[in-house]
């Protein structure tokens, strides 16, 4: 797992996110109840342009696929430019996704999945879930290929 998003985020190896949503839609068609659309986390447009991609709309453009759900890449952003987070303590990863999402569009969606790749404490999907819940959404559930 850690090779296949590794080499996906920095080395831009497009395939590991079809394997990796083919993976993620296999199992989530076993466990997950269908929300209404697929969320992708936002990167920040300064993130995006140096990465040229973001890694977990690649990931959901499979599952969406795959599951038939629609993916929502239009409502949210970004707003802040935070640093990456992969020095950072667990509180220092709160302080830094504090206030870092908007919803820029009404949310017709009552349910919601957030999709990643990565989750580590869980300080990205957490902050993005109360803006989404402060927008109306009444269920927030969180996707991830992998935990750290």
């Amino acid at each position: 797992m850690r090779h296949l998003i590794t080499t996906l985020k920095f080395r831009a190896d497009y395939k590991n996110a079809r394997l990796l949503g083919l993976l993620l839609a296999e199992h989530l068609q076993k466990t997950a109840e269908k929300p209404d659309c697929i969320l992708p986390v936002p990167l920040h447009k300064s993130r995006y342009r140096e990465r040229g991609f973001n890694q977990s709309i690649e990931i959901a453009r499979t599952v969406a696929k795959e599951l038939q759900i629609p993916l929502d890449l239009n409502s949210c952003l970004r707003h802040r430019d935070t640093p990456h987070q992969t020095t950072l303590s667990g509180k220092q990863r709160r302080k830094n996704m504090k206030n870092a999402f908007s919803v820029i569009k009404p949310m017709n969606a009552r349910h919601v999945a957030i999709l990643d790749d990565v989750m580590t404490t869980g300080s990205t999907v957490h902050e993005l879930a109360a803006v989404l819940k402060k927008a109306g959404v009444s269920r927030v559930d969180v996707w991830v290929c992998a935990r750290a």
